[in-house]
């Protein structure tokens, strides 16, 4: 090997045995486990916990791949629950139409929430905080104590049976807690990078669009993740204000599948497993963000 080489090769050695020492100083799990008891029971907690979580999946994969005899009799596999499934739903219909909901709702949730969020954080004007304070109580009152008026005031403008209406509902609903969490974040930024964009020619509508919206990408991420899985998951509101087959969401169709007299358990198994692999699939993306977004969140 040329001087050359190894001069080049000797950064890459180095760096090489300083990762090998630190796994060999990093201790392992078993011997975490050795030195401290209470970590052991910590650790078999966990895994109770892990199992009781799983368990419903597991129980909705097996019985879903099974017939309604096979179900009852505890053994057996076949896929015509699926089939009767989507016989019975226009299941993709109604996953089109909860994403559709999903999207509209989150879109002015997020852009509603994060300029309420920057103005209650870095603008100061009066009754500033008895305003914030009105929108953190209003976090406090059930759905079902206003799901009436707001069904009998859309219900007059035409709304009923429109996708529009549950998009409104739902960013109603969700716009307290996410202009919460966004001034949250905000009040986390330092002023004085506010005070040098404003120096350098930015209103504060450019610092809140170029500088204060792409730092809060955790935070809009976990607003995005809660409140899809929120949303997602509803069933009162799209149950009273999409009535038309045609415009149900998924969670509506398995209510109607439920409240039928003859219920297929595995075939209701196979749209829950449906049901659920969106918001499943939407945690994982995001999952990241979400624990940077609450963790900001808590610290400041």
């Amino acid at each position: 090997m040329t001087v050359e080489g190894e001069t080049a090769a000797a950064p890459l050695q180095a760096a090489s045995r300083e990762r090998a020492a630190t796994r060999r100083g990093r201790p392992t799990l078993a011997r975490r486990l050795r030195r401290d008891p209470g970590a052991v029971i910590m650790f078999f907690v966990l895994i109770v916990v892990c199992i009781v979580m799983l368990y419903p999946f597991a129980f909705m994969i097996i019985n879903s791949l099974r017939t309604e005899t096979q179900y009852l009799n505890g053994s057996g596999f076949s896929t015509s629950s699926w089939t009767g499934l989507f016989n019975a739903l226009p299941v993709g219909s109604e996953l089109l139409n909860s994403t559709l909901i999903c999207a509209g709702s989150i879109a002015i949730i997020l852009i509603g929430s994060s300029a309420a969020g920057f103005a209650f954080a870095k603008l100061h004007y009066r009754r500033q905080n008895v305003i914030f304070l009105g929108i953190i109580g209003s976090m406090m009152i059930p759905v079902q104590s206003i799901i009436i008026p707001e069904y009998v005031n859309l219900s007059n403008l035409g709304l009923v049976n429109n996708y529009l209406a549950p998009i409104l509902v739902y960013s109603a609903l969700g716009m307290p807690f996410a202009t919460f969490l966004m001034t949250v974040f905000f009040r986390g930024l330092p002023d004085e990078l506010i005070e040098a964009a404003l120096c350098d020619g930015f209103g504060y509508v450019g610092v809140f669009w170029r500088i204060a919206v792409r730092m809060a990408a955790p935070a809009l991420a976990t607003v995005t993740v809660l409140q899809f899985i929120q949303i997602w998951d509803d069933l009162l509101v799209a149950l009273l204000l999409l009535q038309e087959p045609a415009n149900r969401t998924i969670t509506v169709g398995l209510g109607v599948i439920s409240s039928g007299r003859a219920v297929s358990i595995p075939a209701l198994m196979a749209g829950s497993l449906i049901s659920a692999l969106p918001a499943i699939i939407v945690y994982l993306i995001f999952q990241r963000y979400l624990i940077s977004g609450l963790t900001m969140g808590v610290s400041r």
